[in-house]
């Protein structure tokens, strides 16, 4: 039986347990939907490229195994999503974009839409390539699948021509290769394991920090265990947040500064040293550096470890415990973890005292509070989306369990809130979504509100509004001015009323005590849902701006 390229495309990606993907429609690419159609994947279409991107970065985040797909028309599609595909780069997120292109047989003549897509691609993706024959568009699909899911997974970019894709084969003619959307446990070196382990031995106050590559190792459940052996102090940064289970002793936040500069010895597990441990200056120069992550290339960035241990992380730290046990191995330190309890308790105990403030305009720790104890006992995915309201909320919201919390990732794109919801909301039908907003962010990807809708997905945000990009504003104002502040004011608008325009909930706060029943009424609603909340302004306060450097 003849098929086009578009139901070999479909068959393939069903195949890679592909099912959902997000689009926008476009001409290039719709032999895709009508495959589509056939297997029973589910198409979504948003309102903007990068929101489809982005949606399917949330779908891999939240469904181990199964990678996220979107499927861009040619051109300003493709273009579009290239902010979604960099976002999914620098969070590891392994993804499939699909891109249409003009004619393989008018290729540089100026065909409607046509550029170099691939050569834009390379530098953002782990792969980047074109198919030009129809047959074999199931062996490209699992090419980078592939690749996409392999060592430190990330995104891949498959380029389809319009008439490659729409040209008729017959099925036997084509071979489907055996998709594979899981990666492959590397094993480390046992000689590694056991240096590091040498290593940690000479510790009197280790420190650990935990990220992103401990989530793609499906390592919750076993960082869990090697932290209960031996009650090392634990932080968490990236996508590593949530996978110690709350409530764990060794697992503190408020004391993390402190206990850095204590150290003497850092393990790294699946955390890069970046910006967000100062490119490795935060550590003491005197403390030895444990760095165990899934590829060899990660290893030694800014600094140099003085033990390395390259593999999957859940097989390292198996491998960790069973040498500890074989050599009778005693590491314990509870001590110096209860020494950072009460200390943690200290500064937790003034840090609660901000959260109770009756002030008008709404504090923005209050309303991370009210959120807080309107999620407490609620089955919810919390999505940060914004700068200073997110970096406020992570202070204050727990994490009862791993994948309930997403938020851009090291490239701080902002705009991911409702695709990263909408992937949330359809693949996790049972649970709510919640997303946490600034009203900077809520601007550049609000009009998903209208996808959200259209799919019936009774999604609800709660955007700070404070009329400012506060990020911004702050550092502008100490370094040039107060009175030469330009590009960072926001009006005080009313997103609530836009929300309902478009078919939602809307609602409105102007006084703390107001946001609880706010946000009881817009999930009773059923309907996709926005509370609106009036804040203060913090140009000039002692939260801190953006890092640049």
């Amino acid at each position: 039986m003849a098929v086009h390229g578009g139901k070999l495309a479909a068959r393939a990606l069903k195949e890679a347990g592909v099912e959902c993907i997000f689009t926008l429609s476009g001409g290039h690419v719709m032999a895709i939907y009508d495959g589509c159609l056939d297997e029973g994947i589910k198409v979504v279409d948003v309102r903007h490229e990068q929101a489809a991107v982005h949606a399917a970065d949330a779908w891999s985040r939240l469904n181990p195994g199964k990678i996220g797909c979107a499927v861009l028309t040619a051109g300003p599609g493709v273009t579009d999503g290239v902010t979604g595909v960099a976002n999914a780069w620098r969070a590891n997120s392994p993804i499939l974009v699909i891109g249409g292109q003009g004619p393989f047989n008018n290729l540089r003549r100026g065909s409607l839409q046509e550029m170099d897509h691939v050569s834009v691609m390379k530098p953002i993706t782990k792969w980047a390539d074109t198919c030009y024959d129809t047959k074999r568009i199931p062996d490209y699909i699992e090419m980078g699948i592939r690749i996409a899911v392999s060592g430190n997974p990330g995104p891949a970019f498959l380029e389809i021509p319009i008439d490659v894709l729409s040209r008729e084969v017959e099925w036997e003619d084509v071979r489907f290769p055996k998709m594979r959307p899981q990666p492959p446990v590397l094993m480390p070196a046992e000689s590694d394991v056991v240096y590091a382990l040498d290593v940690l031995k000479t510790a009197k106050k280790p420190v650990m920090m935990a990220g992103t590559s401990v989530k793609w190792s499906n390592a919750a459940s076993t960082i869990q265990q090697f932290i209960e052996k031996t009650h090392i102090p634990t932080f968490v940064n990236g996508m590593g947040r949530g996978t110690v289970k709350p409530g764990t002793p060794e697992l503190m936040n408020r004391v993390r500064k402190e206990a850095i500069k204590q150290c003497d010895v850092f393990i790294c597990a699946g955390v890069l040293l970046d910006f967000r441990l100062g490119f490795g200056r935060t550590i003491p120069a005197d403390a030895r550096i444990i760095q165990l992550d899934v590829e060899n290339e990660l290893i030694g960035t800014n600094r140099s470890a003085d033990a390395a241990v390259v593999g999957n992380l859940a097989a390292s730290f198996n491998m960790m415990m069973q040498v500890m046990d074989q050599r009778g191995d005693s590491i314990d330190h509870s001590d110096w973890r209860d020494q950072l309890i009460a200390r943690e308790a200290e500064l937790e105990a003034a840090f609660a005292a901000q959260l109770d403030s009756d002030e008008v305009p709404i504090d923005p720790l209050r309303l991370c509070r009210e959120i807080r104890d309107f999620v407490a006992d609620k089955d919810v995915i919390l999505i940060g989306d914004g700068g200073d309201i997110v970096a406020q909320a992570s202070k204050v919201l727990p994490l009862p369990e791993e994948n309930c919390w997403m938020d851009p990732g090291p490239l701080g794109t902002l705009g991911v809130g409702m695709p990263f919801a909408l992937a949330a909301q359809i693949s996790k039908p049972d649970k709510r979504v919640l997303i946490i907003y600034g009203d900077g962010s809520f601007g550049l990807n609000g009009f998903e509100y209208d996808t959200a809708v259209r799919f019936d997905l009774p999604i609800v945000g709660i955007v700070g509004v404070d009329g400012i990009w506060g990020q911004m504003a702050r550092p502008q104002a100490a370094i040039y001015g107060a009175n030469r502040m330009v590009a960072t004011k926001l009006n005080f608008t009313r997103y609530d009323k836009i929300v309902e325009a478009m078919g939602g909930h809307g609602e409105y706060c102007e006084r703390p005590e107001e946001i609880g029943p706010a946000l009881e009424r817009a999930f009773a609603s059923g309907k996709p849902a926005l509370v609106n909340v009036v804040m203060r302004q913090d140009i000039g306060s002692g939260m801190k701006g953006s890092t640049y450097t």
